[in-house]
């Protein structure tokens, strides 16, 4: 059994040695001293319950400073039982014996998430609101402040469905970097008429929507193209438009501040997805200039921003007279947080005018 074992822990040791450039194909590698020297020794003679194995990973996570060391534990013991949490699994199952194949695979995935790789790719899964993805790296990780901005769009499509007006449209949705798909595919479940297109400029990304869309069972009612918002722009209005709304989640981080992320990010997260320039504004202005090309009449952008990026986004469409915001949509959960714009396309006699909500 260790003997299988061991070489199977070498295979995820060989996977994280230091290397400079940081990413090679779907592989994000640890710069961090070999992980082999802190894995902790293979039980030989008793073999671990659920929860014994719970509290012996939680250690070792805290004593390697890996972030929310128990919950990374809960989920990964979790996930090799066949459920979400240990809730889910029943208070009785926690005093049961791992078989030899759980103990093998707890030892093999727990070493991942030493390399201070994130739990849902150590899982290949999460779940985003009501979907359960697949995941894997480098695909941007949608974050819960993301389910709210899909609540934001679901509001407002429910209610123009209601009033007949998505009709012109064919009551279609384009967003622009679809990660893993987290955003279009929640808007396709929740409505059954809508349509969408969604775009990413990282191949692996592209893939991994498509292969959620087919899980899912939305391939017949989301396009999934490999473009770049910045450099296809003409392309992207040609093909896409028009649509009812612009949903985005962009990479919205000023170039400063990404030497002080977790190694949880720094290592494994693609930084494309993450970096929006000096003032993490590169990708935005692109999306806003778009947006008035893309819309129909009445049509809506909903971008996830930085709380710094609403004065900004105001002072430049200002200057840029293409779309014009009174106010950023506030997070409910963090109070006086701005992190979400909505943006209204308004045209009066042939001359495109934009307004806010």
């Amino acid at each position: 059994m260790w003997i299988r074992l061991r070489r199977r822990l070498n295979e995820v040791y060989n996977c994280f040695k230091p290397l400079k450039d940081g990413f090679i194909g779907h592989k994000w590698l640890c710069t961090s001293p070999c992980v082999a020297e802190c894995v902790p020794a293979l039980p030989t003679a008793s073999r671990l319950t659920v929860e014994q194995a719970v509290k012996l990973w939680t250690g070792h996570f805290q004593q390697r400073g890996v972030s929310e060391p128990h919950l990374s534990s809960q989920y990964i013991i979790a996930h090799l039982l066949g459920a979400k949490t240990l809730e889910g699994i029943g208070q009785d199952r926690l005093a049961e014996f791992l078989t030899q194949e759980q103990t093998e695979q707890t030892w093999e995935l727990c070493t991942r998430r030493l390399t201070r790789m994130p739990v849902q790719y150590v899982i290949e899964e999460w779940d985003f609101r009501d979907l359960t993805l697949k995941m894997r790296p480098p695909v941007f990780i949608p974050r819960p402040e993301t389910e709210e901005l899909v609540g934001l769009v679901l509001t407002d499509l429910q209610m123009k469905q209601g009033t007949g007006l998505s009709e012109e449209t064919s009551f279609r949705c384009l967003e622009v970097g679809c990660g893993s798909g987290a955003i279009s595919l929640s808007l396709l479940k929740s409505l059954p008429q809508l349509r969408a297109i969604a775009l990413d400029k990282n191949k692996d990304a592209v893939d991994l929507t498509r292969e959620n869309s087919h899980s899912l069972g939305f391939q017949d009612r989301l396009e999934v193209h490999h473009m770049d918002v910045m450099r296809d722009a003409n392309i992207i209005v040609s093909m896409c438009s028009p649509v009812s709304a612009l949903v985005s989640n962009p990479p919205y981080l000023f170039s400063e501040d990404m030497t002080s992320l977790e190694p949880e990010i720094l290592r494994f997260e693609d930084h494309a997805a993450l970096d929006g320039g000096k003032d993490g504004m590169q990708v935005i202005r692109h999306i806003l200039t778009l947006a008035p090309k893309l819309l129909s009449n009445d049509g809506r952008v909903y971008l996830e921003v930085d709380p710094r990026h609403p004065h900004l986004i105001q002072q430049w469409v200002e200057e840029s007279k293409c779309i014009n915001i009174e106010r950023p949509i506030h997070i409910l959960s963090v109070p006086y947080r701005p992190r979400f714009c909505i943006l209204q396309k308004k045209e009066y006699n042939g001359t495109l005018k934009t307004g806010a909500v």
